[in-house]
Order: C-alpha cells, then structure tokens, then sequence
C-alpha cells in the first residue's frame, strides 16, 4: 500500500464531501426557510453515514444542525 496515494485519496473523498455537502444543507434551508416549511431558528439532528462495501465497512456519525 502507498500511504501517500491512501492519504491523499482519502482526504479528496472528505474534502469533497465537506464541500458538496455543505452546499446541498444550505440549499435545503433556503428553500425550507423560502417555502415557510421552517421559521430558520430550529436545530435538526443530523447522520453521516460512510460505507465501503470492498472494505465491509459502514459506519455513522451523528450531530445537529443548529439554525440559530
């Protein structure tokens, strides 16, 4: 195994998902918030699950998304 090419691979995947992530939540409380749906003052629990069938691994993590 390359460590470099394993770290690197891994970090893109996170970074990735960090950034389009991030968009598709805020997205999703605009139009929320747009459609009167929410107030935009609330806190939602929140999963991220990351699977890697070749690896057998399926793991989550859990958090909130505070609003305000």
């Amino acid at each position: 195994m390359n460590e470099d090419t394993f770290n690197l691979s891994v970090r893109k995947l996170l970074k990735s998902f960090g950034v389009n992530g991030q968009r598709e939540i805020e997205h999703a409380v605009a139009r929320a918030i747009a459609s009167g749906a929410i107030s935009g003052t609330e806190a939602f629990p929140a999963k991220i699950t990351i699977e890697i069938a070749g690896l057998k691994l399926c793991t989550e993590f859990k958090g909130e998304i505070a609003l305000q």
